[in-house]
């Protein structure tokens, strides 16, 4: 069966996504894939006439669902464009299906897709990955620019440094739930944020990556956090070949859940092989059965948020493991500075300890 993968990449205003898709093309093109890109849909009915300001409801709504629509035709013809192809074929959109739930209400966002027969579930599964760009109006401000898109409403001055980064939120909310969603930090070289990229989308089709140590901390919780995403976590480890850890994890938010089965393999001293796919309720209660007999679940409260351009898990965790919580944030390379918040006390480094890999903390004593 030929290998298709479909990407979106996603992000709040003047994120980098542009240079990023001409950066993934070259990249992946380089070594034996097949790339299509599927513009940005609603530049283009905006370039076209439309705008998300006009005063007209009723034509306002019609945008709306024209953007959906032609997002759904477009993904569709690519798709059959890349069954013709005799390569590995990479599919990456300039923004996907449920970015346009966080330009309107959820009202009209249930409406729309009801008029199209589809459901936000549905709409979020049609992905093998979601990378969200944090936007440069969070954290990255002395970039951030609106040259590089004249129609861009978030101008450049502190309302649209406001605006654009509750855009940047509502997005990162409206895709919560993929299995594969990463969010990709603000960093002072450009490049690397381009890079973390290009090893998201390598892993997802299938390249081994280098064994990288996740930046942990244990931390106090010292005062009120700002706007986040929650979820409840209960993660279980599954008996597997050595030198492979099988990871069965179900996530709740909001009323819905979503299952994901994680495998790493070790293919050498520097290297992983990761791979992450969504599996049903009824697969998911069966491979339960095979449950690593000397490991319990680990169950634990999610808040994710953004602070200053950096992308931060705060893991609360439950059960025999009361009290501990862990702030843990992905893309910072080792020289880097974390920007700790103000509402958080480090209390210990723990990066890089076997201690406190969930692994190890679901050993029963």
């Amino acid at each position: 069966m030929k290998e298709i993968k479909r990407i979106v990449l996603t992000g709040g205003p003047c994120a980098g996504k542009t240079t990023a898709l001409v950066r993934i093309t070259d990249y992946f093109a380089s070594r034996g894939f097949k790339v299509f890109t599927i513009p940005e849909v609603p530049t283009l009915y905006s370039l076209g006439g439309w705008s998300y300001l006009t005063p007209n409801r009723e034509l306002y709504y019609e945008g709306e669902r024209a953007i959906l629509e032609t997002q759904l035709a477009l993904e569709d013809s690519f798709m059959r464009m890349a069954e013709t192809c005799t390569k590995p074929v990479l599919i990456v959109c300039d923004r996907g299906t449920l970015d346009i739930s966080a330009y309107i209400s959820p009202e009209m966002w249930e409406d729309i897709i009801s008029k199209t027969g589809n459901d936000t579930n549905s709409l979020r599964n049609r992905y093998d990955a979601v990378l969200h760009m944090v936007s440069a109006a969070d954290g990255a401000e002395q970039y951030y620019t609106t040259a590089t898109n004249a129609i861009r409403y978030e101008q450049m001055n502190e309302e649209g440094l406001r605006i654009a980064r509750e855009l940047d939120k509502k997005v990162i909310k409206a895709w919560t739930g993929h299995p594969h969603l990463r969010v990709i930090n603000n960093n002072d070289d450009f490049n690397a944020k381009l890079n973390r990229v290009l090893k998201e989308i390598a892993q997802v089709v299938g390249m081994p990556q280098p064994i990288e140590e996740e930046r942990k901390y244990v931390v106090e919780v010292t005062g009120e956090l700002p706007e986040c995403s929650e979820s409840n976590i209960i993660q279980t480890y599954l008996v597997g070949d050595p030198g492979t850890e099988i990871r069965l994890r179900r996530r709740e938010w909001a009323g819905k859940s979503v299952n994901i089965l994680t495998t790493k393999t070790k293919v050498s001293q520097t290297e992983e092989l990761v791979t992450e796919r969504q599996i049903a309720n009824s697969l998911y209660e069966s491979m339960l059965q095979q449950a690593d007999p000397y490991r319990r679940p680990i169950k634990k409260l999610r808040k994710s948020f953004i602070w200053k351009g950096q992308y931060f898990e705060l893991d609360y965790y439950q059960g025999a493991l009361e009290g501990l919580i862990i702030l843990e944030t992905k893309g910072i390379r080792s020289h880097e500075d974390v920007k700790f918040p103000p509402f958080l006390r480090v209390v210990k480094d723990v990066t890089g300890n076997k201690d406190y890999y969930n692994y190890t903390l679901a050993l029963k004593a």
